[in-house]
């Protein structure tokens, strides 16, 4: 039997739709349909050539939704319960050693310098092959953690939440917010929209969101915000004014970078009240440096500026948990909806901008 996928062949070209024979499984390895396959910005900018850590030739797609059609050996899901053939699953993205430093002594698995991704680490050129989810049929490894998921559920609508979603919940999770906190949310792809409903979920007083897209913001305030701030029709300062009138001249409790710019850090760090935490979670790959004033900016202000790369396992519990409890609401996050062999149009769709989150359908005519 075989499967077809969209292979990354050369960066900046389309991509390519290849066969690939479905290999024999190994003990505690579970092959999965792809029902859904999340079209990512970082995709895109592989696709592009901008991640160093693309191996030509390969299957893009990180984000996966499907049905288990075969298993060898037993095996559960992160709640404990056992799996079997016909299960819908959505998985988390990294697979890590569960053994290093990081892993084990310092608690944190998304540090794992041995941390992979189907779809970013994996090539297409020997076997497995089928290496993305951007193909009908995805070989996993044991170390793979699955969530099982209710079989009526919109696979489409939840795939999100093994990237963005899990990312954003790894940031809020890092900026310790607090019930009545005012928040700054820069960004409005769905890192930053997963963001606005992370913040109103914890009780945030106050939601502002920066971004240049109005279609964009008026989600966001579907999603939570309180204030709507277009950075193509308000300059710096009115901007900052309107923030510094929303949270009585201090700064925002908590600022969240998550739109991969750095003027857009720099902007945040600048809304953040003394005392107050900046958290970044926008840069997937090299993008730029910014300047600043170690003692006004960081110093005096005893600001606590905070990094975010990829996630855990429990940041997938976080993100899916709050989307089962909004799906009506996250089903518009999906915008876009491709079969396979027009993964090429559903990249150009979230390289323009025109797509809030496109997402694959492998098995759809």
């Amino acid at each position: 039997m075989e499967a077809r996928a969209m292979v990354l062949e050369r960066f900046d070209q389309p991509l390519t739709m290849r066969r690939f024979p479905l290999p024999a499984l190994k003990e505690g390895e579970v092959l999965v349909k792809v029902e859904a396959a999340g079209v990512c910005g970082s995709d895109v900018h592989m696709w592009e050539g901008r991640d160093p850590r693309v191996r030509l030739p390969m299957i893009l797609g990180h984000e996966g939704a499907g049905e288990i059609m075969e298993m060898k050996g037993s095996k559960r899901d992160v709640y404990g319960e056992l799996l079997k053939v016909g299960d819908k699953v959505l998985w988390s993205r990294g697979v890590t050693c569960g053994h290093c430093y990081f892993c084990k002594i310092k608690m944190e698995p998304s540090l794992c310098q041995s941390r992979w991704v189907y779809g970013i680490h994996t090539s297409s050129a020997e076997p497995p092959y089928l290496t993305g989810n951007y193909a009908e049929y995805l070989p996993m490894v044991r170390e793979v953690d699955f969530f099982k998921l209710p079989p009526d559920i919109d696979l489409a609508a939840l795939v999100p939440a093994s990237c963005s979603g899990a990312t954003a919940a790894h940031a809020v999770d890092l900026a310790r917010m607090e019930p009545g906190d005012s928040v700054l949310v820069q960004g409005v792809g769905p890192l930053g929209i997963f963001s606005v409903a992370f913040a109103r979920a914890l009780g945030a007083s106050e939601i502002m969101v920066i971004g240049g897209t109005e279609e964009r913001l008026l989600m966001c305030q579907l999603f939570g915000a309180t204030l709507l701030l277009n950075r193509n029709r308000l300059s710096q300062k009115e901007r900052k004014d309107a923030v510094l009138e929303a949270t009585h001249g201090r700064g925002v409790d908590v600022a969240l970078e998550m739109a991969g710019e750095p003027e857009a850090l720099k902007e945040c760090i600048s809304l953040t009240r003394t005392g107050g935490a900046c958290v970044s979670a926008g840069f997937g790959e090299p993008h730029g440096t910014i300047e600043l004033d170690c003692f006004h900016d960081l110093g005096r202000k005893n600001l606590r500026l905070q990094g975010v790369w990829v996630s855990e396992v429990r940041h997938t519990h976080m993100a899916l948990q709050l989307m089962l409890r909004r799906m009506d609401d996250f089903k518009k996050l999906i915008t876009h909806r491709f079969p396979l062999d027009q993964a090429n149009d559903a990249l150009q769709a979230m390289k323009s901008k025109a797509a809030v989150k496109a997402v694959l359908l492998p098995h759809a005519s």
